[in-house]
């Protein structure tokens, strides 16, 4: 299996971070032959105004995102992990990835577990709680016969997830993520690597990159996109611009390093 990671700049244009990532899955599936694309968090929107914002979220299935990322995997048949978006549920908001099969079917729904309240060293706070409600469910999905573990950036710091989606037979792990610069500069490969090593799974994570409007100033992202493998090693990372990066899934390697290195069965504190 060969996975992307696609990296993107979105704004508080819907319209266009859809066309961007529809161009970018197509290219993904024709010129590195992807089976698995994935789109970073908040692809349809991120930053501008709340109300904004949630003017533009989706109930689910239906909405202008679901429908471009069931169509693209429908088109290129591809499995496409839909990053996350804005999802409506009645009076309730969350921070929802949807994946889709090569045939355009749902494969899985994942609400965003843990949310993004803290104050960054440079001052800035983030209050992510005050938008969407959380998740409270544990995701994985099947594509080709590989189990697919669901995530969202700020989970990662979160071990526990990890160790339940390994639990659930997970053997690669997806983080669409929108990481800020100040965290992401200092933690963000070593949790990415940690996760890997500790899961023994391939890890994909899919980031925004650069800036993005949050009231009267810019925030930014971290991007430095990337595909872990169970060794923790770095197989691909994206440049500091829009695009996607390929690796390929080699489930006998995985195998391998699960056997020599068993930590599976040697847990002792649950």
């Amino acid at each position: 299996m060969k996975v992307s990671v696609i990296q993107m700049n979105s704004q508080n244009d819907k319209a266009k971070n859809l066309d961007e990532a529809r161009r970018f899955i197509a290219e993904a599936a024709k010129e590195d032959k992807a089976d698995l694309v994935v789109l970073p968090e908040m692809f349809t929107m991120l930053g501008g105004p709340l109300d904004q914002r949630r003017a533009a979220a989706e109930e689910i299935p239906g909405g202008e995102a679901y429908k471009m990322l069931q169509d693209s995997a429908r088109t290129h048949g591809v499995f496409v992990h839909g990053g996350s978006f804005y999802e409506r549920a009645g009076d309730q908001y969350y921070n929802t990835t949807v994946a889709f099969g090569r045939d355009g079917a749902e494969l899985a729904r994942y609400r965003k577990l843990h949310l993004f309240d803290v104050t960054t060293p440079d001052g800035r706070e983030y209050k992510e709680s005050a938008h969407v409600a959380r998740g409270d469910q544990v995701i994985t999905y099947v594509a080709d016969g590989v189990t697919v573990g669901c995530s969202i950036c700020y989970d990662i710091r979160f071990a526990e997830l990890y160790r339940a989606l390994a639990a659930k037979g997970a053997e690669v792990i997806m983080l669409p993520a929108a990481f800020t610069l100040q965290t992401g500069k200092d933690h963000w490969e070593p949790l990415i690597r940690a996760r890997a090593i500790e899961t023994q799974t391939y890890f994909c994570a899919s980031a925004q990159i650069g800036p993005h409007p949050q009231g009267n100033e810019q925030r930014f992202t971290w991007g430095h996109s990337m595909i872990v493998d169970p060794w923790g090693h770095v197989m691909a990372q994206a440049s500091d611009n829009p695009g996607y990066v390929t690796a390929r899934i080699d489930r006998a390697y995985l195998a391998d390093v699960r056997q020599k290195l068993p930590v599976h069965q040697h847990h002792v504190l649950d």
